[in-house]
């Protein structure tokens, strides 16, 4: 309690001077224009009730608080190194900042990882790598689609991940947008549906279509056949991808602040403007994987015949085989499906969801790419992955445990400016990419950031094939879990087919040939 003591001691002499001074020198009451302030604030943390140390140490407390709003960029600017940085550190961003601005990428004076600490990752080189990236094409494509897709699409290998218009700025979505028709590769919208700024510049969209049903919903929240056909006839929007979960918040709805919910994001999402917008937690279109399939075969349909697949982070294993099993009974199939890993991003999230919920996207992937496999089923789909993918080495690494292409946000993201600044839940970025604020939006140029984003595209697929080239290898199909190493300790390293083995094709179909890790999953499934 001294400091309160010592506060109004202070504050009485101080005050009662400037009167006894201005007896001669009536000038100095002009001082009162800076103590008067001052005094006034001690004085309301004294008899506020919210905040202990203002009350405890009035108005020297409040420089607690000014500390604590600026800790973000003091870490970032002057305590962390290069390689602590979360959720990326400084080497990674500096990558995408100088692929994006096409600057020189390359690192002196070796690595800055420690390659003897347990994790380590490396991929393994051939004594006979190719002269150049050149050797295997410089942008190789993926076709998706299956039997029953009528307008299969030619995607690149690294797309946008999905972020919504609303938890992004107009300018942002726009110059992801012009960055990926400028650069032939994809952009997916997120839940938020499809905004004017989508179709701008005429980038191929993924239309994203979450538990809100935003831009096909009717006014009760449920899905409306009639606006979903609408937007997914556009010539833009080249897949539909329904969104289970999201590797940020599994289980739990997508958020939008209502600080950022204005009247042109309420009219896109058929919702009531500034207000906060909770998606639900699951869908009402479907409740069990026999329907799930019918949805997917009916989103099809009504697109024309367009691939439609779907998003999750893996939970409960036994659910994502039941799906693979209804697969088979129905016979209907998605045409691809993206697995998110807990470690992706998102504007807001709860931290409980964000840091323990979720499989990782390593995990996950495997899990899937073998399942599916185990069913006979790899062949029909795709298997895209998300999740901190931000390097060639993130790609070769994602496709050698199974995936067939992979997807980016918070890269993207950064091409266009971020600084991870970690404000997207606020309202208050201040390069303009996720907030609504007027003022800060206009600060991001559509023109030049669109050009970073197709940079950073185009440097990010280059790294990746120069690797695959330095493997020896012909094709990045060619990847296999071999060609990537893990440190498991000090005297230990073991390949990724070591750690992850293989699942024969169609093993899952007989009981006789399930693998023992599965046969416990197997089992709950036959005994329902």
């Amino acid at each position: 309690m001294k400091a309160r003591k010592y506060f109004i001691l202070i504050s009485t002499i101080l005050v009662v001077s400037i009167l006894l001074i201005a007896l001669v020198w009536p000038g100095i009451l002009w001082s009162f224009i800076l103590v008067a302030p001052l005094v006034l604030m001690g004085v309301f943390d004294m008899l506020q009730k919210s905040h202990t140390i203002r009350r405890n140490f009035p108005l020297i407390g409040r420089f607690r608080y000014v500390l604590e709003s600026v800790r973000p960029e003091i870490m970032q600017y002057f305590v962390e190194t290069d390689t602590e940085g979360r959720p990326l550190n400084r080497i990674l961003r500096s990558l995408i900042y100088r692929r994006a601005k096409k600057v020189n990428d390359t690192e002196p004076f070796g690595t800055q990882m420690n390659l003897y600490h347990s994790g380590y990752e490396w991929m393994e080189h051939s004594m006979y790598a190719k002269q150049n990236p050149q050797e295997i094409g410089k942008f190789p494509r993926l076709v998706i689609g299956g039997d029953d897709c009528k307008q299969p699409y030619s995607t690149s290998l690294l797309n946008i991940s999905a972020m919504s218009f609303g938890s992004l700025s107009t300018n942002a979505v726009m110059a992801l947008n012009k960055g990926a028709k400028m650069g032939n590769f994809a952009h997916n919208t997120g839940e938020g549906g499809i905004s004017p700024y989508h179709l701008k510049h005429g980038g191929d969209l993924i239309w994203q279509v979450g538990t809100g049903y935003f831009g096909c919903r009717n006014n009760d929240g449920t899905f409306n056949e009639e606006t979903y056909r609408d937007n997914a006839i556009r010539s833009e929007v080249k897949m539909i991808e329904i969104k289970l979960s999201q590797g940020a918040k599994p289980g739990h709805g997508g958020i939008l602040p209502a600080s950022k919910n204005t009247e042109e994001i309420a009219a896109i999402r058929h919702v009531e403007p500034g207000v906060a917008v909770h998606s639900p937690p699951s869908h009402s279109a479907f409740s069990d994987p026999i329907e799930f399939m019918h949805f997917i075969k009916k989103l099809r349909d009504l697109s024309g015949g367009k691939p439609v697949g779907f998003k999750l982070c893996i939970g409960r294993r036994q659910e994502f085989m039941d799906f693979c099993e209804a697969m088979i009974s129905t016979g209907i199939k998605p045409d691809f499906i993206t697995v998110d890993g807990g470690e992706g991003g998102t504007g807001a999230a709860p931290v409980e969801f964000s840091n323990s919920m979720g499989m990782p996207l390593r995990e996950g992937l495997v899990f899937v790419h073998d399942t599916l496999r185990g069913f006979n089923l790899r062949k029909d789909i795709k298997v895209i992955v998300a999740g901190k993918i931000i390097t060639g080495f993130h790609m070769a690494r994602a496709l050698a445990l199974g995936a067939d292409a992979c997807n980016s946000a918070r890269a993207m993201m950064l091409s266009i400016g971020c600084i991870q600044a970690l404000q997207c839940n606020t309202n208050t970025c201040p390069v303009g990419v996720a907030t609504q604020n007027k003022a800060l939006v206009k600060g991001l140029d559509v023109e030049d950031k669109s050009k970073r984003a197709h940079n950073y595209h185009d440097a990010t697929i280059h790294s990746f094939l120069e690797l695959i080239a330095a493997a020896g290898l012909d094709s990045p199909k060619e990847l296999r879990r071999g060609h990537i190493n893990k440190r498991a300790g000090m005297y230990n390293v073991l390949t990724y087919d070591e750690i992850y083995p293989t699942v024969e094709e169609g093993c899952l179909l007989k009981i006789e040939t399930i693998p023992d890790n599965y046969q416990k999953f197997f089992k709950l499934t036959r005994m329902r």
